[in-house]
């Protein structure tokens, strides 16, 4: 397992985690067998949004006598109310669902506590200026919340979350397909076809979602990704809207290479997916590559827009065209240099100035990125 730094948390996580849907459906016993076996591949980052009794009860009698081994993304504002999941904004609900969820994993404390499912500008503006916050805080302040943290699938909120300053980090929905789409605040569109044979879908990052992990990354909020694989439509190439399937190595590595991600729910249904999704980290490149396929895909390819995929390398003169690219997209998509950006890009041993326009990267390059313009760019952005 490789481990990242969760931002500004400070906290060193598996870059693959473990999502709370392999456990739906399934006994106790069978989650706390699932839970061993993540842990001994390395999976210490696990999320659980869930609020059925069993799936609580199961991290409890793993996390016993061990805790420290577990790094939570718990979600608050979850119940279980009427043998059924609801998500509530209802304080009573609220309250009720967050103290049942520390008694059954039996702890005083959650490491990341989510305010769960914060899609629409409404309930944004209700949950961040209403008494679901101010719990939040309390909690925090008691220690029974180490980090806050929301859960979204909407890039505008994201970032109204993030500029707010209170939250460490977002788990976003993350892939190459809703990458293309702009925002909205209705989830299911992000599932069906047709939003992407809308005229409005493009053939590279949308910008809002750009803005979004520009900002994150400036400002040390990490994201942790749902949906790394469409709800499993990008690994059917029927399903897919780009007409081709990924790999689940392929998938995640997209994840892994977009600026402000540090750890992947792998969604795993099994232990068979949970080691699939596992295997990643041992994958060589040629495995992890989604450069040719994004690229050459029958519907919506990526075209001129640098994907930091590395096929441009190696530079003549030793530029890591990649990363200069990925600083400067960094910066443009927030309309400013930050000062972290400003003095990783100082750091590097080579800048876009030493470009000697040679087009050797650019004949490489399976996306068609101008990346002699790219440089030059780089260079006014940040003088040298």
């Amino acid at each position: 397992m490789n481990y990242r730094t969760l931002g500004r948390t400070g906290l060193k996580v598996g870059e693959i985690g473990l999502g709370s849907e392999a456990f739906v459906n399934h006994s106790t016993e069978y989650g706390v067998d699932l839970i061993e076996k993540a842990l001994k591949a390395g999976v210490n980052y696990f999320d659980l949004y869930n609020p059925e009794p069993y799936i609580r009860d199961a991290f409890g009698i793993a996390m016993q006598g061990r805790r420290e081994q577990f790094i939570m993304q718990a979600h608050m504002c979850s119940a279980w109310l009427d043998g059924q999941y609801k998500r509530t904004r209802k304080m009573p609900e609220v309250e009720a669902a967050f103290a049942d969820l520390l008694t059954r994993l039996q702890t005083d404390y959650i490491d990341v506590g989510m305010i769960h499912y914060v899609d629409e500008q409404k309930d944004f503006d209700q949950v961040f200026h209403g008494p679901v916050i101010e719990f939040a805080k309390a909690q925090k302040e008691a220690g029974h919340i180490r980090f806050l943290g929301m859960s979204t699938h909407n890039p505008k909120v994201a970032i109204e979350a993030v500029k707010t300053g209170l939250i460490d980090v977002i788990m976003f929905s993350i892939n190459p397909a809703y990458d293309i789409l702009p925002p909205n605040e209705d989830v299911n569109t992000l599932f069906e076809k047709e939003t992407y044979e809308a005229p409005d879908v493009l053939s590279s990052t949308d910008p809002v979602r750009q803005e979004l992990y520009s900002l994150c990354e400036s400002q040390g909020v990490a994201l942790t990704v749902m949906k790394p694989y469409g709800g499993g439509a990008l690994l059917n190439a029927g399903e897919s809207p780009f007409g081709v399937a990924m790999s689940v190595t392929q998938c995640l590595h997209y994840c892994l290479t977009r600026p402000g991600v540090k750890v992947v729910m792998s969604g795993a249904r099994s232990e068979e997916e949970l080691m699939q999704a596992v295997a990643y980290c041992d994958a060589p490149e040629e495995e992890r590559d989604y450069a040719q396929l994004l690229a050459g895909c029958p519907a919506h390819p990526f075209t001129d827009k640098c994907m930091y995929c590395g096929h441009c390398a190696p530079c003549t003169v030793g530029i890591d065209i990649a990363t200069v690219n990925k600083f400067a997209d960094l910066c443009e998509a927030q309309g400013f240099v930050p000062e972290t950006l400003r003095e990783h890009y100082d750091a590097l041993a080579v800048h876009a100035s030493d470009c000697i326009q040679c087009g050797a990267c650019e004949t490489r390059c399976p996306f068609g990125v101008h990346i002699i313009e790219h440089m030059s760019k780089a260079e006014g952005i940040f003088g040298a």
